[in-house]
């Protein structure tokens, strides 16, 4: 082995081991942003509790626990930082609320 094919080896392993990084950086964002779906209004457990995306479009003659004001934003299970246009809820686990939405389970915060 003369001193060239040492110096390409260490290169080559250099890149292998830059595309290795790069390709698992991938694939963890991606299963990331895949885990942070939001919750679809079709999904059981969001029409078990009512969930509207658009919390202006609740059904008061179904939910009259609803007020108007109410929405995921102000829900003191909401996880999302403040001002976000979505966040988690414990109720929908590895899915995310939009802010603006509401379901029953709502409770006011603070």
């Amino acid at each position: 082995m003369n001193l060239n094919s040492i110096s390409d080896l260490k290169a080559n392993r250099r890149v292998f081991m830059m595309q290795t990084v790069l390709t698992t950086a991938g694939i963890v964002a991606a299963a990331s942003a895949q885990a942070q779906a939001l919750v679809a209004e079709n999904d059981p457990q969001a029409s078990a509790l009512g969930y509207k995306a658009d919390a202006t479009k609740v059904d008061k003659a179904k939910f009259p626990k609803y007020a108007a004001g109410q929405n995921c934003a102000n829900c003191a299970l909401f996880q999302g930082a403040a001002g976000a246009a979505a966040g988690g809820c414990p109720l929908y686990a590895g899915k995310q609320v939009s802010a603006k939405a509401w379901c029953s389970a709502y409770n006011k915060k603070g």
